[in-house]
């Protein structure tokens, strides 16, 4: 029979705090980069492989974390992922060359591929028990990934400002020791027989790389440059041999039959689009801040704190209620729409604007529709998976979310520069290029909730099956 963990609440603390760190390591390193570039002596083109090395690892390695998860353990695995991450901050913190710098975030790109999916499946075990405080479990998880990236901005100007760019990182190092300290909070539940697909993980990888690195490059040497052309062909071909090889293999990464769990296709294509429109959002809302309005890197983060602040309300106060009572689908459908309006009306923003009129009212607009839909899509796409694949399924799902954050904004930052986000110092200029990527944004998520309301089966999307069974107390010893 099983029972109810007594620690659960606190071992939530560890991971939201886990997840929070994650996503924050995804933005936080943005307004130091220029000081990167001339301490480490990056090229202009190299200098986005900063960036890049994490989501690429991160993204490209999110599945090989979740089956981890199932084959060895959760907390296992939620362990060795701060192990690495940790590793790689020192490395990242201590780099005197460009290529250390990106190795080390590299580094960390795996270490956050092992912890974000052995987090969801640690929740589902710790609150699978009852769908009400499931619902509160990931109203509060879900809160700490957009929170998460939003104080990464924050953060990252307060270190520049006052402190050295190695400050980004070194923070990692103390909250990596704390967390591993407090693991003995998360429950001890064994892992699955099986085989790991290292050449699919390697397919996979490479794939993704390959496709974000041709859409980032894109820009500079053109769409049509033999390069770019190669690039995305070579992306095409390791994704499809990817497939190939999980259609053959005896234990594959992705088993292709958990496309048949109700929900996790359109949900991953929901978070997909919805990742891509998001974080250009705030990308080059932080640079209209600071380039146009005149913003030092502190106010500039400052500024997003409303966005914030809004957000943990509605994640863990509303969004959670409004599920319970209409379902993940008029809430994806509708958070997709509100998050489209918000960038909309963000491209209307004015060389001579006000953070007053052209920033604030906008982006908490924006900010409403990201807390409506983010946890129905993470919910959608992970109620109706078996217990035994919920890692999987938790990969997954953060895969789509981080590639489609790469990919957006490496094609809408392509679109800005067409429309003169290059002309650096010349307000007007730059203004029309960042309006334009807050329109193509808009054009995303409206994308998204187009196909959510056109796929997404029923009232309630997913229509979420009845939570698998907590692990008895003799599993979490």
């Amino acid at each position: 029979m099983s029972t109810v963990n007594p620690r659960r609440w606190w071992a939530l603390v560890v991971l939201a705090a886990a997840q929070f760190m994650v996503i924050m390591d995804t933005s936080i390193i943005g307004v130091a980069l220029p000081e990167m570039q001339r301490d480490l002596d990056f090229s202009q083109g190299d200098l986005q492989w900063v960036f890049n090395a994490y989501v690429v690892a991160f993204g490209g390695l999110l599945l090989l974390g979740g089956r981890l998860s199932d084959l060895l353990g959760a907390r296992r695995v939620f362990v060795s992922g701060w192990v690495v991450l940790t590793a790689g901050s020192v490395v990242a913190a201590a780099a005197t060359t460009a290529w250390v710098e990106i190795a080390g975030r590299a580094v960390q790109g795996v270490g956050g591929a092992l912890i974000a999916p052995a987090s969801m499946t640690l929740l589902m075990m710790l609150f699978g028990h009852d769908p009400k405080e499931l619902g509160k479990a990931l109203a509060l998880y879900g809160a700490a990934a957009p929170a998460g990236g939003t104080a990464g901005v924050f953060l990252g100007g307060v270190f520049t400002e006052w402190a050295s760019w190695p400050w980004v990182f070194i923070i990692y190092i103390p909250i990596g020791i704390a967390t591993l300290a407090a693991t003995g909070l998360l429950p001890a539940v064994a892992g699955n027989r099986g085989s790991v697909d290292l050449l699919g993980a390697v397919a996979v990888t490479g794939g993704l790389a390959l496709a974000v690195f041709a859409t980032v490059r894109a820009p500079e040497v053109g769409w049509g440059d033999t390069q770019t052309v190669l690039g995305l062909l070579g992306a095409a071909v390791l994704l499809a041999g990817f497939l190939l090889i999980q259609k053959t293999v005896r234990t594959p990464l992705m088993p292709l039959g958990i496309w048949r769990v109700p929900g996790l296709g359109i949900s991953n294509v929901g978070m997909t689009l919805m990742g891509a429109a998001w974080i250009p959002m705030w990308y080059f809302l932080n640079l209209y801040l600071q380039q146009v309005l005149g913003f030092g890197a502190f106010a500039s983060g400052a500024a997003l704190l409303p966005m914030t602040g809004l957000l943990m309300i509605f994640m863990t106060l509303i969004t959670a209620r409004l599920l319970g009572r209409f379902g993940p689908k008029p809430l994806i459908v509708g958070g997709l729409f509100v998050l489209a309006a918000g960038l909309v009306w963000l491209s209307a923003a004015e060389p001579t604007g006000t953070f007053a009129v052209d920033v604030l009212p906008a982006s908490l607009v924006a900010a409403t529709g990201m807390s409506l839909a983010y946890i129905p899509l993470m919910m959608s796409a992970m109620s109706g998976a078996p217990q035994e694949q919920a890692g999987l399924a938790s990969g997954i799902v953060n895969t789509t979310y981080q590639v489609g954050s790469a990919l957006g904004l490496a094609a809408l930052t392509a679109l800005a520069t067409s429309k003169g986000a290059d002309r650096t110092g010349d307000p007007a200029a730059l203004t029309n290029g960042f309006s334009a990527a807050f329109l193509g944004a808009a054009a995303v998520a409206a994308v998204g909730g187009l196909l959510t309301a056109a796929f997404m089966r029923g009232r309630s999307g997913a229509a979420p099956q009845e939570p698998a069974a907590a692990p008895s107390e003799s599993a979490r010893a």
